[in-house]
């Protein structure tokens, strides 16, 4: 169980489960005829870089914006400035802000974005495995608000995962 961006927990079955099939998640985008864009912090790029490490990716991935500053998400990925004063870089809407600002600046269809605390220790009094992923398409926006258990190289790929799943999810159900 995890906490949800509005407070209450929420069950996330496989965001920690078996690993997502990146070229069959790509071939559905390409079904669809749609692109993607990411904006990340705690992962690096790790999500760009499991998207793009598929052959012919190029024709449905637009981009990635890695912006561990905050300077950098407003700067590239155009979160507003007062939402970064007034909640922290590590927060749902500012991940949100992420999605959409990878989305349009990329001129995806899909934005994933990510915040979070790898650890190893707590981060401006937010716990080490707090991580917030977004995705924003077409006609939805949804966050996963996480806990995740582990060191921080296993909270970030739990993290990047976490990601591609809830991609692949609204994929398939804008597919429907």
């Amino acid at each position: 169980m995890s906490p949800d961006a509005d407070g209450p927990a929420v069950d996330v079955p496989d965001a920690q489960g078996p690993d997502v099939d990146v070229a069959a998640l790509l071939d559905a985008l390409r079904r669809a005829g749609q692109t993607v864009a990411t904006a990340e912090s705690i992962t690096g790029g790790g999500v760009c870089a499991a998207l793009t490490g598929v052959p012919g990716s190029s024709d449905f991935v637009r981009g990635g914006l890695v912006v561990y500053a905050a300077e950098l998400k407003t700067g590239l990925a155009g979160v507003s400035a007062t939402l970064l004063a007034e909640r922290g870089t590590v927060d749902p809407d500012v991940t949100a802000a992420l999605a959409e600002g990878a989305r349009t600046r990329c001129g995806a269809d899909w934005g994933i974005g990510l915040t979070g605390v790898a650890g190893p220790g707590p981060s401006g009094g937010i716990p080490a495995g707090t991580v917030h992923v977004v995705v924003a398409g077409p006609d939805a926006c949804e966050t996963w608000s996480l806990v995740l258990p582990g060191d921080r190289g296993a909270v970030r790929e739990a993290a990047a995962l976490a990601a591609l799943r809830l991609f692949r999810e609204h994929l398939a159900s804008n597919m429907r």
